[in-house]
């Protein structure tokens, strides 16, 4: 069985280390296995990035930028190899992995702005004779821990620009699929990257822990599940790195009685069960204010989900593919169950799905639960699956009271007609991206992604400009050049 190593230096690096398998969730079956590094090996990726640095950090942003103008020209053509190792190893169909791709080839766009993008800023005569200005330095070496959902676009978020802004990188993918990542690190290099500045690290909790106490890494991006992301956040914290950590979600749509129906349920359709509902924007919780309009909102859904597609990532017509584990499947299937336990009544039933062909894939088919109370565990909960959950609401108030009360504040979205009650409700909805009748807000390149509450743990959300705050750090040079031969007495007194 194929294993796969790690890429350091510039090199790849291949070392008898523990191993954990690699499944094709399409069928069931382990495809290869992973090399887990132990704690010398992730340092020695850090001695490496930390040995490229100085000469990386004094490279002009001009010639960083034209090493990611590369980079994007090769992402795009080697898109469709890119998308087939996405779907081989998280089961996401062949166009959703592509248009995966597309959004982090945005990030390798804005982050060719970097001559723009770390200008800082300059004023002349502050005082007699004195200029002051700023400029955004580099922190040195940085990490970056990503999920197995987004195998592509979330390391995407996090190196072009880290590297860019001067820092040399640490990429710790997920070691469910972690194929696709260092292709990609590969490609960089390809690119013009020097060795060391871009170093990938597959592992586990002891690749992680490591990252967050090795004194030489500076930095720690993280996007995963909320436990995990508290727990990176304070160790991090602890150790004086600076932390960006995005957790999880629950990501409400509130349905109006003005919405148009047909609309809603298109969009719910593939917000919901797009990616098999392994997105931190999935749309989970539909809000149908007032009984008419879940009534209608539950007929239309149930009669739409029956031309649902479920299968392998390799048939383009399928809507969707498996979920990344069996383990997994068993969690998603056990929600749907404690719902139905807690007396919620489920319209539309994906558990113990069958694909012809494909009887051991991690399937799980679109779930519709009506009558779910915020009581439920399936309601309180992440689920992570192609599952909606539908609460009734008798007012548009009460509506988001239900979304602000809950711990999770990644993303929401409001179906109306009326301009007045979107207003009303961006404006005052906890809730950190929003969406009016857009089902999934999820901010362009040049904005910036992250949610409020339990959703995000720093002060900085991903990419965008905020990504330029987080990788560097500003300086403030005040400057004066006495003429020749003056010379001035002490001054006691603040100067102003």
């Amino acid at each position: 069985m194929k294993t796969l190593g790690h890429l350091i230096n510039g090199m790849r690096v291949d070392r008898a280390e523990r191993t954990q398998e690699i499944f094709n969730p399409s069928v069931g079956e382990a495809a290869g296995q992973v090399s887990l590094a132990s704690k010398a090996t992730v340092e020695e990726a850090v001695a490496a990035a930390q040995a490229a640095y100085p000469a990386w950090r004094d490279t002009p942003p001009a010639k960083r930028a034209r090493i990611m103008f590369r980079f994007k020209q090769l992402l795009e053509d080697h898109a469709d190899e890119i998308a087939r190792l996405i779907g081989q190893e998280h089961g996401k169909i062949v166009h959703d992995a592509r248009g995966e791709l597309a959004r982090g080839i945005e990030n390798v766009e804005y982050a060719c702005y970097a001559p723009e993008l770390l200008k800082g800023e300059h004023s002349k005569n502050t005082g007699p004779s004195i200029d002051s200005w700023s400029e955004f330095q580099s922190l040195g070496v940085v990490a970056g821990i990503t999920p197995f959902n987004f195998p592509a676009m979330v390391p995407l978020w996090m190196y072009p620009m880290a590297i860019v802004c001067g820092n040399t990188f640490v990429l710790k993918p997920s070691e469910r699929d972690p194929t696709s990542a260092l292709y990609i690190a590969e490609l960089a290099q390809e690119a013009g990257l020097p060795a060391g500045v871009l170093n990938v690290v597959n592992g586990d909790k002891e690749a992680v822990d490591t990252l967050l106490d090795d004194p030489c890494v500076q930095a720690v991006s993280f996007v995963g599940s909320t436990p995990i992301a508290e727990y990176i956040y304070s160790r991090a914290s602890a150790n004086g790195k600076r932390c960006q950590a995005l957790g999880g979600a629950k990501n409400h749509a509130i349905v109006m009685p003005d919405a148009d129906m047909d609309n809603v349920v298109n969009s719910l359709n593939g917000a919901a069960f797009g990616s098999s509902g392994e997105r931190c924007m999935a749309l989970s919780v539909a809000v149908a204010v007032g009984d008419e309009a879940a009534d209608t909102l539950i007929a239309k859904m149930q009669e739409q989900m029956k031309s649902l597609k479920v299968g392998p990532f390799s048939d383009k017509n399928n809507d969707f593919g498996p979920v990344i584990t069996k383990a997994h499947q068993e969690k998603v299937c056990g929600y749907i169950d404690s719902a139905e336990q807690q007396g919620a009544q489920i319209v539309v039933d994906g558990r113990g799905i069958q694909v012809p062909g494909h009887d051991n894939g991690f399937y799980v088919g679109g779930t519709l639960i009506d009558q779910v109370t915020p009581e439920m565990t399936c309601y309180q909960e992440e689920i992570f699956g192609p599952v909606l959950l539908v609460v009734r609401a008798g007012s548009m108030d009460e509506a988001m009271k239900l979304i602000d009360d809950h711990e999770y504040g990644n993303g929401t979205c409001i179906y109306t007609r009326d301009g007045e009650a979107a207003r009303y409700f961006s404006d005052r909805i906890q809730v950190g991206m929003v969406g009016i009748n857009v089902p999934l807000p999820v901010p362009v390149s040049y904005h910036s992604f992250g949610g409020w509450k339990r959703s995000l743990f720093g002060d900085l959300s991903a990419y965008g400009p905020d990504a330029v705050r987080f990788y560097t750090r500003r300086k403030t040079i005040t400057q004066r050049w006495p003429s020749a031969g003056v010379r001035e007495g002490a001054q006691f007194s603040f100067p102003s």
